[in-house]
């Protein structure tokens, strides 16, 4: 695992690119998945430092997914739920979430959540 690794998970392309972008521009080694299963699928091919989760996604949903991340790797890969849900820190809080970045989101947001997590990989979830 190397912390500065970042899968990111959403179904929309478009977002995904942008995402990656961003990261990589941050000095991130950052990779994608389209939905929960192939998440989990990248995860066990290389353990990240961070999953960026979108909640609404075909196959398998960021709940879903979320929960057996926690089942297999308890709170060892931070999680981010990003989120257009109305209550986007409620929707964190129920999968455990590390932080939570809402839909539509800002640049420097994004980085500076995925650069705080990234920089207290000791910390539990629960103290961030």
């Amino acid at each position: 695992m190397t912390c500065r690794d970042v899968l990111v998970v959403d179904d929309d392309p478009d977002l995904v690119e942008i995402m990656l972008f961003l990261l990589i521009e941050a000095g991130y080694a950052a990779r994608s998945a389209s939905n929960g299963k192939q998440a989990l699928e990248e995860v066990l091919a290389r353990k990240p430092g961070v999953v960026l989760l979108d909640m609404n996604m075909p196959v398998m949903d960021g709940r879903q997914c979320a929960r057996e991340l926690r089942t297999r790797y308890g709170s060892s890969i931070p999680i981010v739920a990003v989120t257009a849900a109305e209550h986007a820190r409620r929707c964190g809080d129920e999968i455990g979430a590390d932080d939570v970045v809402a839909k539509p989101f800002d640049p420097d947001q994004l980085v500076a959540v995925v650069d705080r997590i990234v920089a207290e990989p000791e910390i539990a979830p629960s103290k961030r």
